[in-house]
C-alpha cells in the first residue's frame, strides 16, 4: 500500500505525510487494471517507488479519485509533474492527469517492458510470479530515475 496520497495545503501546494511544501514529490499515477496482470504490474511498480526506492521523493496518486474529480487530487495533480504507468494503449492514466490539467512528464506503458522479455510469465491479474516482480522493478527503476532527474530540474525525457 502507498504510505500516503497528496494533499493540497492551504497556500495551494502539494504536501505529502508532513513534508514541507518545497520538498514536494513527483507524482505517480498508475493504472487502475484491476483484474488484468499489466494493470497489477503498474501499481506495483508505482508502489515500489514509493515504499522502497524512493519514498522521500515520489507518492502515489489514486487514479479513480482522479477520474472522480476529487477537489485535493485534482489540485495534487495540477501542482507539479506526474508519472503515469499504463497497463495498455488506452493510456486511462496519462489521459485523465491531462484531462485534469495535469503535467505528464513521463508516460510509460507496461507492454513496452514485457516486449524486451518475451515469452515471460508474468502472472495474472492477482498475482506476480517471479518474472512479473523482475519486470515491475525495471518499471518501477524507470520511474525512480524520472523523478530523480525531475528533482535536480533536469531536461524531461
Amino acid at each position: 500500500m502507498p504510505k500516503g496520497n497528496a494533499t493540497v495545503s492551504e497556500q495551494g501546494t502539494t504536501a505529502v505525510d508532513g513534508r514541507r511544501p518545497d520538498s514536494n514529490p513527483v507524482l505517480v499515477i498508475p493504472c487502475s487494471g484491476i483484474g488484468k496482470v499489466h494493470g497489477l504490474m503498474s501499481r506495483e511498480a508505482a508502489y515500489l517507488v514509493t515504499d522502497e526506492i524512493a519514498p522521500q521523493k515520489a507518492d502515489v496518486v489514486c487514479l479513480a479519485l482522479l477520474v472522480k474529480g476529487d477537489e485535493k487530487t485534482v489540485a495534487a495533480v495540477q501542482a507539479g509533474p506526474c508519472i503515469t504507468i499504463d497497463g495498455c494503449g488506452k493510456a486511462c492514466a496519462q489521459k485523465n492527469v491531462e484531462f485534469a490539467g495535469g503535467e505528464v512528464a513521463q508516460a510509460l506503458q507496461t507492454g513496452r517492458f514485457l516486449a524486451k522479455h518475451r515469452g515471460a510469465q508474468p502472472g495474472t491479474g492477482s498475482e506476480l510470479t517471479d518474472e512479473g516482480w523482475g519486470i515491475a522493478r525495471e518499471i518501477a527503476q524507470a520511474v525512480a530515475d524520472e523523478v530523480d532527474r525531475l528533482r535536480i530540474g533536469e531536461e524531461v525525457s
